[in-house]
């Protein structure tokens, strides 16, 4: 009755330790969830530079189309329509994808993280009802 009465004892030990050791694992999912932030952030920057090189490439095949159409100025409207629907044409595929991609939200440990809170709060509460 004495280890009882004391309200201590060796299940209730393991069951803080359990508590403690879910916290911890909780936190660390915070941390990697943090981390991968930061690498959305360098990714998008990285993002960037792309878009701007694109931009670059894409001038650069506005001023081909613009050097073809002076070397055969007599089918100039037809070389510069051909030209205009495939780069438009692209353009709008183009920004449709990105558009499907970034719209896509991330839940990144969210279940998890969920999951990590009722087991912890399943085990706080088996550790104050020790029966």
């Amino acid at each position: 009755m004495a280890a009882g009465a004391g309200g201590g004892g060796l299940f209730t030990s393991l069951r803080n330790l359990v508590v403690t050791s879910v916290a911890i694992g909780r936190t660390r999912l915070q941390l990697l969830g943090t981390e991968l932030q930061e690498e959305k952030v360098r990714l998008l920057g990285a993002l960037a530079s792309g878009v701007g090189a694109l931009f670059l490439l894409g001038l650069g095949i506005i001023l081909l189309i613009a050097c073809i159409a002076a070397a055969f100025w007599e089918h100039r409207v037809a070389i510069f329509g051909i030209s205009a629907l495939v780069v438009i044409g692209g353009g709008i595929y183009l920004a449709l994808q990105a558009k499907k991609l970034i719209s896509r939200s991330s839940h990144l440990f969210h279940a998890s993280l969920a999951e990590l809170d009722t087991d912890m709060a399943r085990l706080r509460n088996s550790a104050r009802d020790p029966r």
